[in-house]
């Protein structure tokens, strides 16, 4: 039928404990929650919501319109082609007449330190990111322009949980700000598989041990994102009390 509703779907699977905090942020994207099956680490959520119809008259008036700007670009290209024949002995004598400019000067060894790690206050992609949601496609931007590069920003503890039968590895949930479990905006970063001694715990005062709230400067690499669990991997480089 033309007017029978088609949906798309998404299967999202949260840190046990965080399942309400993933689907109030779905249904504020306009997601229905279609499905909910608890799991011993992981729950499995199922969404879905209509699909956008697609603007085909528009589409098509875009495309007429770049049809008409490639015609007129090509006639103008070819007027003005004789016209810069004519000129162009004369610019090669004068160019050899001018100085060369000199190359830009390379930059400095602490212009190029201060550049290496990725934070808010540098890089506009990294500020926007942290305020995002944490399915947003700007994860997945995010995350294949800059694998394998440092971020740091000031963050907290969301979850923390064992790491399948271990007793002192776990899987930490990250979020940026200092409410913990009560974050609601930025990405689900996830540290997977890591003991204390991995996070390399930095300040005045080390605890012996971190829980869910404690508050951190988070240094790590990028890594991937897994989408189906709206998860951004992280691995730790440096993790400062605050």
């Amino acid at each position: 039928m033309a007017d029978e509703i088609k949906y798309e779907y998404k299967t999202v699977r949260p840190v046990r404990g965080t399942d309400g905090w993933v689907i109030s942020k779905m249904q504020k994207d306009g997601w229905e929650l279609v499905q909910q099956a608890p799991g011993t680490l992981r729950s499995t959520v199922n969404f879905r919501r209509p699909k956008k119809p697609q603007p085909w008259l528009l589409i098509g008036a875009a495309a007429a319109v770049l049809v008409i700007l490639a015609v007129v670009i090509g006639a103008a290209s070819a007027l003005s082609g004789e016209d810069e024949k004519k000129h162009e002995s004369d610019k090669s004598t004068a160019a050899v007449s001018e100085k060369r400019p000199s190359a830009a000067p390379a930059p400095t060894a602490v212009e190029s330190a201060a550049t290496e790690v990725i934070t808010p206050q540098n890089n506009p992609e990294f500020a926007a990111l942290l305020k995002a949601d944490d399915c947003d496609d700007a994860n997945v931007a995010f995350a294949t322009r800059y694998e394998g590069k440092t971020v740091a920003f000031n963050g907290s503890i969301v979850n923390m949980a064992p790491h399948g039968d271990y007793d002192t590895r776990y899987d930490f949930l990250l979020g940026p700000g200092d409410k913990g479990p009560n974050t609601t905006t930025g990405p689900a970063f996830k540290y997977e598989d890591v003991n204390i001694l991995d996070l390399k715990l930095t300040g005045k005062q080390i605890p012996a041990t971190v829980g869910v709230g404690d508050k951190f400067r988070f240094v790590a690499e990028v890594g991937e994102f897994k989408t189906a669990q709206c998860l951004f991997l992280l691995d730790p480089v440096s993790t400062e009390v605050r």
